[in-house]
């Protein structure tokens, strides 16, 4: 009988505070519906950065990291209809029950048991990753494996603003220009919006913004957001706003950029979630709060942006693996000016039998 291969994988773990390490696994080869992915590329989450600082409220350490990812399949299970050794790929990484109501109903992003990756203990931050065959999609040909990685993020921010319903001809202002933030204005601009204003404190990260699709930009070290939003609206507020800071100051400010009957949509992780608001503002505008998490059949629609949209001048800095606690120390830095860092794998694990 042919001895099996199996697969030396490492994967990044933040085991406290600022700390992180890698843990050492088996991989065996893919049963059934499974497809073995060798990591090519991956890229350091807000999320990720979230529990690196111990701050993230639904995660406790430790817990591997990464779930932004490219790959190319290795091995394929018997089941495995859809991709072939050789195919590059990338990955979505909720974790659903697919048995309760919601994803009865294909709802599979407000699955009552929703998980992600690397919260299972299957981090992407590592050398291989083994996905269902259903999570796994094809990279365009046109996308490398380093732009391919933006595909998960991009996601978020095509949920959003679909959840947003922004069409043509709304006014958006969006607080915070991290990667998600400046997706978010560029899949604003895409679907038609008239104008779109984000803010940020960082100048570097307010120019990229302006390069892929925002409007107006606003330093909010010199610049008051409310202010610059009555202004360019007459004293009336946008039609809509997104949330992707995770702070009490930006939301509130967003309350006071909305008009009558505006809609708010919270993307941010709120790193200390408990917050003191002018509530009464909700009625006496009748403004509608949201929040958008994740993904539910965005991955095709995010594939497709990726392919027509220069997104890979998020991607600012590159790493090995070997430097990934350095990764996430620059990642973490504002004075960096990291938008999205990268860890490039490469190779399959050094030593596969």
């Amino acid at each position: 009988m042919e001895k099996q291969r199996v697969f030396h994988n490492k994967i990044a773990r933040v085991y406290e505070k600022g700390k992180i390490d890698y843990i050492q696994e088996e991989l065996c080869m893919p049963e059934k519906d499974e497809v073995l992915i060798g990591i090519r590329a991956s890229l350091i989450c807000g999320s990720d950065l979230h529990i690196f600082r111990d701050l993230h409220p639904a995660v406790q350490l430790p817990v591997t990291v990464g779930h932004e990812f490219t790959g190319v399949v290795i091995k394929t299970g018997p089941d495995v209809t859809k991709y072939k050794e050789g195919d590059r790929v990338t990955v979505e990484p909720a974790v659903t029950c697919g048995i309760c109501d919601a994803c009865r109903r294909g709802e599979y992003g407000y699955c009552e048991h929703i998980s992600f990756n690397y919260r299972e203990g299957h981090g992407a931050l590592a050398y291989y990753f083994m996905a269902k065959e259903d999570k796994v999609y094809r990279l365009p040909d046109s996308v490398s494996y380093e732009k391919g990685a933006l595909a998960e993020p991009l996601a978020v921010a095509v949920h959003a603003v679909k959840r947003a319903g922004v069409s043509l001809g709304d006014r958006i202002v969006i607080a915070g220009a991290g990667a998600v933030g400046i997706m978010i204005a560029a899949v604003c601009k895409r679907l038609g919006a008239k104008t779109v204003v984000i803010s940020d404190y960082s100048a570097e990260r307010l120019s990229m913004a302006e390069e892929l699709g925002a409007d107006i930009t606003v330093n909010a070290a010199k610049e008051d957001l409310v202010k610059t939003v009555k202004k360019l609206s007459d004293g009336r507020g946008f039609d809509k706003a997104f949330e992707c800071v995770g702070k009490e100051s930006t939301f509130c400010q967003l309350l006071e950029c909305v008009k009558m009957n505006g809609l708010i949509t919270d993307v941010g992780i709120f790193e200390h979630p408990q917050i003191q608001m002018d509530v009464s503002l909700l009625v006496k505008r009748e403004l509608r709060l949201q929040g958008s998490q994740g993904y539910c059949r965005d991955f095709d629609d995010a594939l497709q942006i990726l392919e027509e949209l220069p997104l890979e001048k998020l991607i600012t800095h590159h790493f090995s693996p070997e430097d990934v606690q350095a990764a996430f120390e620059a990642a973490g830095n504002p004075a960096s000016g990291a938008v999205k860092v990268c860890i490039l794998t490469g190779k399959d694990g050094p030593e596969d039998d």
